[in-house]
């Protein structure tokens, strides 16, 4: 199924839409890129993280692992044959300084940084992807925005 992915909203009202697309996603990230990710609680952020895992592992011929949120730890690390993938949740995090703390914007082209709940983000001289996870219809629907 083809998705569009650059400047589009996408329909992920089924898990297996959300699927589809983080499977579709793996095309386009190769390393090097950040992808914020926005969104209320529960609307898919983590689920398509860890379908986006989970496929480039099943890519490479790897075992596909459990990917969690990193809620309390902040970030899981994930080695994808030579690309590193580093999932951040910055849902916890209430000062500006304690994200400076992070390292998260290490400059490398065999890392993937996705990040959830970039808000208290200040430093966006960085080229990054940005995808909002929407519910619709009175909860019923979701639907994703990315921006390229």
């Amino acid at each position: 199924m083809p998705i569009a992915i650059k400047d589009s909203t996408i329909d992920i009202t089924s898990e297996k839409l959300t699927k589809e697309l983080a499977k579709e996603f793996t095309k386009y990230l190769k390393g090097g890129e950040f992808v914020f990710l926005y969104g209320e609680m529960g609307v898919g952020k983590t689920t398509f993280v860890k379908y986006f895992i989970n496929e480039c592992q099943k890519i490479n011929n790897l075992t596909q692992t459990e990917i969690t949120s990193p809620t309390f730890s902040l970030l899981n690390e994930y080695q994808v044959k030579d690309i590193r993938i580093k999932h951040y949740d910055l849902f916890r995090i209430n000062r500006k300084e304690d994200i400076n703390n992070l390292d998260i914007f290490e400059k490398d082209n065999k890392l993937i940084t996705l990040i959830e709940w970039p808000q208290l983000i200040d430093d966006k001289d960085i080229k990054f992807i940005t995808l909002t996870f929407n519910y619709l219809n009175q909860l019923n629907d979701r639907s994703v925005d990315i921006k390229v």
